[in-house]
């Protein structure tokens, strides 16, 4: 194991603290008029899965864990936990609501996602930055409405919903950008 100093955290970093492996979801570091620095850490435990707020001087010393990385696909929903598959082995991993967030609005049956583990569990995912997925539901057009930029809400085989153009079908497969939730094009 090494270490570091509190400075040097960083967002998806998994430290040792008080004997517990807790991955680090937010970092800001903090300098108080004539006070000295210090960094505001907020953590998830792995152990737990209980999220707390940790404060640390500037230089303190931290330890730092281990993280790896593997390209996973998803392959389905049991019930409240989401199961993954290693593509090369074909090993599954069963990971919990609360690691998928609102991922889960994007991913479909075998599509890619990157898992990051430390000590052989699942601690973060992420999705591409963009996926293709199908129309279910899209409203017709209503002709003559045809000012520029005009959207409409459409549901996607996911379930959720977003804005898209007039001209986008039930059926037709569009490419969506993860980030923000917003059509990018027709696919």
């Amino acid at each position: 194991m090494s270490t570091t100093s509190a400075n040097d955290l960083r967002k998806g970093m998994a430290i040792n603290h008080n004997g517990d492996v807790a991955v680090v979801l937010e970092m800001t570091h903090r300098t108080p008029g004539n006070l000295t620095a210090f960094v505001l850490a907020s953590v998830r435990s792995i152990r737990s899965g209980k999220t707390s707020h940790l404060r640390f001087g500037s230089n303190e010393k931290v330890e730092i864990i281990p993280l790896f990385t593997k390209k996973m696909e998803y392959s389905y929903l049991d019930g409240q936990d989401y199961v993954f598959s290693d593509p090369e082995t074909y090993e599954t991993v069963t990971v919990t609501a609360d690691i998928v967030g609102s991922s889960k609005d994007y991913m479909v049956e075998n599509g890619e996602v990157t898992m990051t583990f430390v000590e052989d569990r699942a601690v973060s995912l992420d999705i591409p930055a963009s996926v293709v997925l199908e129309v279910t539901e899209a409203p017709e057009g209503i002709k003559g409405d045809s000012a520029n930029n005009v959207q409409k809400s459409i549901i996607l085989e996911t379930g959720i919903t977003i804005q898209a153009p007039l001209f986008i079908k039930t059926g037709e497969r569009i490419k969506v950008d993860t980030r923000t939730g917003k059509y990018m094009e027709r696919a």
